[in-house]
């Protein structure tokens, strides 16, 4: 068994060696995928995007060739999703608003106008549930 007039039969690919990388969809290309197509049919539209966690039957990776010159039917869209494959870097605006956070929680709490002392302002306790409907609560808020 396993014989024929050719000599013993061979797997195309053997069972033991099974790449970890993605490859191309398309037909003849062996580069490695960067990102997956998706067609949403019933808008006609083509998605394109990062490379999906998972390989789904119906979704197609493309190396990065393949991505770029990606062209859909006339009459639909092709969406392009950014591709977040590397860590951004903090801009200046995203460490200042950080810095303005830090300080905001520093703050000692301020009263309010017509208070007569620090701290008079701040309410200490929690609201206090009247009725409940399903999933909605009444509150009402404790006196000062």
């Amino acid at each position: 068994m396993g014989e024929s007039r050719r000599g013993p039969l061979k797997s195309a690919v053997p069972s033991n060696v099974v790449s970890p990388v993605r490859r191309c969809s398309r037909t003849a290309c062996g580069r490695p995928a960067v990102a997956t197509l998706t067609y949403v049919y019933a808008d006609s539209t083509a998605v394109l995007g990062p490379l999906a966690t998972y390989a789904e039957p119906h979704c197609y990776d493309l190396c990065a060739e393949h991505s770029e010159r990606l062209t859909a039917p006339r009459g639909w869209e092709v969406v392009r999703l950014a591709n977040a494959s590397g860590p951004s870097r903090p801009t200046g605006d995203d460490l200042e608003a950080l810095a303005n956070a830090v300080r905001e929680a520093a703050r000692p709490p301020q009263a309010r106008p017509g208070d007569d002392g620090p701290g008079k302002g701040i309410r200490t306790a929690d609201p206090v549930e009247v009725a409940r409907r399903g999933h909605l609560r009444v509150l009402r808020s404790p006196e000062p």
